[in-house]
């Protein structure tokens, strides 16, 4: 079995530059997922963020999860669940505008790490969208633009604690899926595993590493690449022992951006006979329809959408 891709950023500012993005592309055009080291977020800042979450979760989610499982006899069921998730969260919202102040039971320590975290976060993702755009031959920036709307870019972040789990062949941490967004960027547990992603059609353990960020390709950047990237089927398998924590932070269009194949790939594609097949539409407009199909499969979304884009305007991306 190949190795999952593991980018070292490091390797961007010397002589190995080349190799490494034709890794990233390589992991872009057949992974959908890479995991990158030496990222630029510090150490330190990612073990606070762990500590914290964990016990943010001990002390404030952990028995109303108990609680919900008691009232709904999750521990004795006997056939399999497919109508919910094995997992406690709750939502960060960072850009256009930050709720971390509005969450409650947060420690401020906890607000001001996360906040400091979020903005590594959204540097990073902005820088990883120019390597795409590098390895795509679009001009740079133009991912970044593809995703502005009147307010720029959404951001947020999922916090997710999965408990151990009882019975993990019948209840699923989290159901397969595509991220409906942009780019997505990881934090996950390196102690506790059970993420996964769909290739070809064997489900692949993603591998917790230490200090490491997890990359997935949404959606949108499909649409975009008009199918070059793909977004990839993922999921969380429920363990029976150790909870796992994961902070996955979204970095999608703006609900008003324009979504649509970029031209110019379009243009080259056209020259190999290779006709356009992603539709243009609002993102949010997309967004409602994920909302009540998320778990199955993207390519019908994607036919729906076609069905609504005679009513979109679109107006060309100035990457200046």
């Amino acid at each position: 079995m190949e190795n999952f891709p593991v980018i070292n950023m490091e390797k961007l500012n010397g002589e190995k530059r080349s190799t490494t993005m034709e890794m990233i592309k390589d992991a872009c055009e057949n992974w959908g997922f890479f995991e990158l080291v030496n990222h630029g977020i510090s150490h330190e800042l990612m073990d606070k963020v762990e500590r914290l979450t964990k016990e943010h979760y001990r002390k404030c989610m952990e028995q109303r999860f108990k609680e919900l499982v008691a009232s709904k006899g999750l521990e004795s069921v006997s056939t399999e669940i497919s109508d919910m998730d094995w997992e406690s969260t709750f939502h960060l919202r960072h850009l256009p505008e930050s709720n971390i102040s509005e969450i409650p039971d947060l420690e401020d320590e906890h607000r001001n790490v996360m906040r400091q975290f979020a903005q590594g976060l959204e540097k990073l993702a902005e820088e990883l969208l120019d390597l795409l755009c590098e390895n795509l031959g679009l001009e740079k920036g133009y991912l970044k633009k593809a995703f502005y709307g009147a307010k720029g870019p959404t951001f947020g972040t999922k916090v997710s604690n999965y408990p151990p789990c009882p019975k993990p062949d019948l209840i699923k941490g989290l159901r397969a899926h595509t991220d409906a967004g942009g780019i997505i960027l990881l934090f996950q547990d390196d102690r506790v595993g059970g993420l996964q992603l769909l290739k070809g059609d064997q489900w692949i353990d993603v591998p917790p590493m230490r200090h490491s960020i997890v990359v997935n390709l949404g959606d949108q950047l499909e649409v975009i690449t008009n199918g070059k990237y793909k977004s990839v089927m993922h999921r969380v398998i429920a363990q029976t022992d150790g909870a796992r924590m994961s902070i996955a932070s979204f970095y999608n269009p703006g609900s008003d951006a324009v979504i649509y194949p970029a031209p110019e790939l379009v243009e080259k594609e056209a020259k190999e006979e290779q006709k356009q097949v992603y539709p243009k539409f609002v993102f949010e407009d997309y967004m409602k329809l994920y909302a009540g199909l998320k778990f199955q499969a993207k390519e019908p979304r994607f036919e729906a959408m076609k069905t609504v884009e005679s009513r979109v305007n679109m107006g060309p991306i100035a990457t200046a």
